[in-house]
């Protein structure tokens, strides 16, 4: 089955140079190309195509609004492409919480745009056109901390529409959270904005993980990506820290999930709780089956609600995922000890 896309960009240059990434690719089809939001609407209508790919900075309508407005009117796979600039970075992170499923930087970190990409954007393309996309979900408030809470440690793993999937589990956080590690699978362009993003709907403070930190309850700390893994380890005196190593990908990313969850386990142990959420693939799955062995507390989210459901797919089949919820149920989970029903 061949793959319909849509470019939508201001610039005749930037949109020849997307349809030469995708035309040696024999199951992906531009079928279109569009300069501004307005002709993008109508070749919607006219064509409608499995895949859109849209330029944030248009003359007339912005992209934001126009992403807004097909997640409320049309919802459909769009992925983000992007300029590297600290604006286009924000702007791409507030993309990502509306509901985009992806983002893809215009040029490499020098600021180049090569003929070719090794594939990237054809990757991203052939990702979004299996996603099925969900309707806008209400922001309900925060959640209390708990007293005598027997978590020391909340890790989350998440990809594929992992960032607004994110915003709801966040938002109703407690400001008094347990420290709490987030793997997101994204490129690390934009990991700085995402975070910004990310804290200004979480009650606590969410900011970029740095190595050698002293994990504090009521902070949130977020995979810079890029070529490091983030881990847990112990600090001396009964604290733990934020670790970024240098490694090779593990299970098919950099970082990993799998690298977070196994490294959490080897120093909480059944003191965490491990979480994941939508995602392509499979990360995860192993390191939250060695979190349940050892006792831990580990939550999946149900499929119902995935925009992917790879991950947790992954980890419920192999026995890793104590527990199923919805996604604007795992938050209430995280911070009580009774059931919730699903």
């Amino acid at each position: 089955m061949t793959i319909r896309v849509l470019i939508v960009d201001d610039s005749a240059l930037m949109r020849r140079l997307l349809q030469g990434r995708l035309a040696r690719e024999k199951d992906i089809e531009v079928v279109a190309a569009a300069s501004d939001a307005n002709k993008a609407r109508q070749l919607i209508k006219t064509l409608n195509p499995d895949v859109v790919t849209l330029d944030i900075e248009m003359p007339g309508m912005d992209g934001l609004t126009f992403l807004q407005k097909i997640m409320e009117l049309r919802p459909m796979p769009v992925i983000i492409v992007s300029g590297s600039t600290q604006d286009g970075a924000v702007a791409t992170a507030r993309a990502l919480q509306i509901g985009a499923v992806s983002c893809y930087a215009k040029g490499n970190r020098y600021g180049e745009m090569p003929d070719d990409d090794n594939g990237k954007l054809a990757s991203l393309v052939r990702e979004a056109a299996s996603i099925r996309m969900k309707p806008v979900r209400a922001v309900k408030p925060p959640i209390a901390m708990p007293k005598g809470a027997s978590t020391k440690l909340i890790a989350i793993g998440s990809s594929t529409g992992g960032v607004e999937a994110l915003h709801t589990v966040l938002s109703r956080f407690p400001p008094d959270c347990p420290p709490t590690l987030i793997v997101q699978h994204v490129n690390a362009t934009f990991a700085g904005a995402i975070a910004q993003s990310l804290d200004s709907a979480c009650p606590a403070k969410v900011s970029l993980a740095q190595s050698d930190i002293v994990l504090e309850p009521g902070h949130v700390y977020l995979a810079p990506g890029g070529d490091r893994h983030l881990l847990a380890a112990p600090a001396g005196s009964g604290k733990f820290r934020s670790v970024l190593r240098a490694g090779k990908p593990v299970s098919g990313h950099q970082p990993s999930v799998d690298m977070l969850f196994e490294s959490v386990n080897a120093t909480y142990g059944n003191r965490a709780t491990g979480v994941l959420l939508t995602g392509m693939g499979q990360d995860g799955a192993a390191g939250l089956h060695k979190m349940r062995k050892a006792g831990a507390r580990t939550i999946a989210q149900d499929e119902a609600s995935c925009v992917v459901f790879g991950m947790p797919r992954a980890a419920i089949e192999l026995g890793a995922a104590g527990e199923v919820y919805a996604l604007d149920r795992i938050a209430k989970r995280l911070f009580s000890d009774e059931l919730v029903t699903p």
